[in-house]
Order: structure tokens, then C-alpha cells, then sequence
């Protein structure tokens, strides 16, 4: 889990973005909340189990959030927190670091209402998520258990919960849909530098990045869709 942590509120109207470093004491004023249509969580270095009084403020706030009915997307820390929050469970992975492209697979039918432009006129299709998605990954901590009542909606061979949603409101991502391969490189060399990952393990990672890409276009409009209320699953 790497990159600072930031709550990023964001107005529709005209994609206005307001940015709150929480790890830093700065969060919405709470009389505000109303004002905003939905929520960004992003990454962080810091464990999403912590009881570090920023993670512990940002929990609550999250759990207003959901009773708000307010959109909430979390991001690999952010994903974990949001889980955290809303009764799941979080720990750091017994499997260690996973850090490269990795595939991740759908395992719940998703679909997207895209705003087309057909022969000058603005027309809505519903179009599918791909079964099989490759994502950006760094992070060794992982959700273990979503909240109840939740659903899987991706997994991969390393971790079991690469997505989640809650209640047609809240998604978790795993990955780094914002994440491009020279990121993830600068990282790597980070993480070799300060001790935390062994070089053949960083050769390994980097490799990856050689054979695969990452659907960074597909991960965002994903996001997009359902911050904008456009991303929806079939009922069970």
C-alpha cells in the first residue's frame, strides 16, 4: 500500500474534486457532506487495521458516509479501510507482498451504462465488464472477510477479495486502476532501497511489467461509472 492517503470528495457538476490529506487531520466538515456526491478513498503506506487516530476518525466517517447512502470508491488502503469500516476484516497477507501486473478475474456479472455519442445524438448501452482484467498491485496487507451482506466481485491466485460492493454505494478495488508502470517501477526501487522487498523479489515484479498492461482505460471508466451511479449488478 503505497502513495499518501487523501479522501477525495467530488461534485458531478462540472467533476469538481476537493482534496482532504486525512493522514494529516484534514477531513470534510461533516454540516458539508451533504453537498457532496460521492467519495474517494485512496492509497496509503500506513496498515488499514491501525488504530492510528486518523484511521480510527476516518472509519466513522466512512460509516456516516454509508448511512448517507453517499458513493464511496476505496483503492488498495482505501479498499481495505472501507472493508474495515463496515464490519469486515483486514491482516496483512500470509502469502507476503504482491507487487507487478497481476490478472484478476469477475466472478459477478457487472455491467456499465455508457453515455454514447450515435450519429450526433447521446444514447445509453449497457456493456459488460470483461471476465478477466489486469490490474496494477502493490500492497501486502488484504480484506480477509467483506462486511456482510457484500459482494466479491473480482479475485486473483494471490488474494481473494480484488473487489467488492456494498449495498449499490460502496466499492473496494485492490489495485491501482491509477497506477502507470514507471510508478509502480519508482516504487519497486523504494521498497528495494529502504529493505522492504528482496532484489529477486523486485526482479520478479519488474518482469511483469514486460508482459502484461494493465486495462487502465476499462479500470477507470469502471470507476467513473460508479461514481456516477452508472455501474450495476444483477440481483441474486
Amino acid at each position: 500500500m503505497h502513495g499518501q492517503s487523501d479522501l477525495t470528495g467530488k461534485k458531478l457538476t462540472g467533476e469538481r474534486w476537493d482534496l482532504f490529506r486525512v493522514v494529516d487531520g484534514e477531513f470534510p466538515e461533516m454540516a458539508k457532506l451533504d453537498k457532496y456526491h460521492g467519495f474517494v478513498v485512496s492509497g496509503s503506506p500506513y496498515d488499514a487495521y491501525g488504530d492510528d487516530y486518523w484511521i480510527l476518525k476516518l472509519c466513522s466517517l466512512l460509516r456516516i458516509l454509508y448511512a448517507m447512502e453517499k458513493k464511496v470508491l476505496g483503492v488498495c488502503f482505501g479498499h481495505q479501510v472501507l472493508c474495515r469500516a463496515l464490519g469486515g476484516k483486514v491482516r496483512k497477507s500470509s502469502t507476503g507482498w504482491d507487487i507487478g501486473v497481476r490478472g484478476v478475474s469477475i466472478v459477478k456479472d457487472c455491467f456499465l451504462d455508457d453515455v454514447m455519442e450515435v450519429d450526433g445524438f447521446e444514447g445509453q448501452a449497457s456493456v459488460e465488464i470483461p471476465k478477466s482484467l489486469a490490474i496494477i498491485e502493490c500492497h501486502q496487507d488484504e480484506v480477509s472477510e467483506v462486511p456482510a451482506g457484500a459482494e466479491i466481485i473480482a479475485v486473483s491466485e494471490k488474494t481473494g477479495v480484488e473487489m467488492f460492493t456494498f449495498d449499490g454505494h460502496v466499492m473496494g478495488i485492490q489495485g491501482h486502476p491509477e497506477y502507470t508502470k514507471d510508478i509502480l517501477c519508482n516504487l519497486i526501487d523504494r521498497l528495494l532501497n529502504n529493505g522492504c522487498i528482496e532484489r529477486d523479489f523486485a526482479e520478479d515484479a519488474r518482469s511483469t511489467l514486460k508482459v502484461s498492461e494493465p486495462n487502465r482505460k476499462c479500470w477507470e471508466r469502471i470507476c467513473r461509472n460508479f461514481l456516477k451511479g452508472r455501474l450495476h449488478t444483477p440481483a441474486l
